[in-house]
């Protein structure tokens, strides 16, 4: 019997991360903490994070002009909408965002909706990673 074997990687391997570490990012709204990122641990093929939305909130539409994006709707139940077509993402369902699909989502429920999302691959820079539609919550 062969055993292949591997050379030792020398690779780094980025620290573990912690939601209650992450800051919190608002300006689309919601509550969005990005978790595992190039600046966090190193990445290179993409981010992941967390979304919380209470009650009434929104994340307002945007694209990616570089990434697709897999939502994971943990806990909660919001209304979704893809290239203008709405759909309903309830606990433990997830939606696959291809690359350039300008999304928006609403909790328009009575609860707390909890998501975990990635992103890749990476934009060539940060500020090339999203493109905004429709102006933040509180800015008109």
């Amino acid at each position: 019997m062969t055993t292949i074997q591997h050379a030792p990687s020398a690779v780094r391997i980025g620290p573990t991360v912690s939601r209650a570490e992450a800051p919190p990012n608002r300006r689309r709204g919601g509550d969005i903490r990005v978790l595992l990122s190039p600046t966090s641990v190193g990445s290179t093929a993409g981010f992941m994070g967390t979304l919380t939305l209470e009650p009434g909130e929104i994340v307002t539409e945007h694209w990616h002009p570089y990434s697709e994006e897999f939502l994971y709707c943990q806990s909660g139940d919001v209304l979704v909408t893809l290239n203008g077509e709405e759909r309903r993402l309830t606990a433990e369902s997830a939606v696959h965002i291809p690359i350039g699909v300008k999304h928006r989502i609403v909790n328009d429920t009575a609860t707390t909706a909890f998501f975990v999302f990635l992103c890749g691959p990476l934009a060539p820079r940060p500020e090339l990673g999203h493109v905004d539609t429709e102006l933040p919550p509180g800015v008109r």
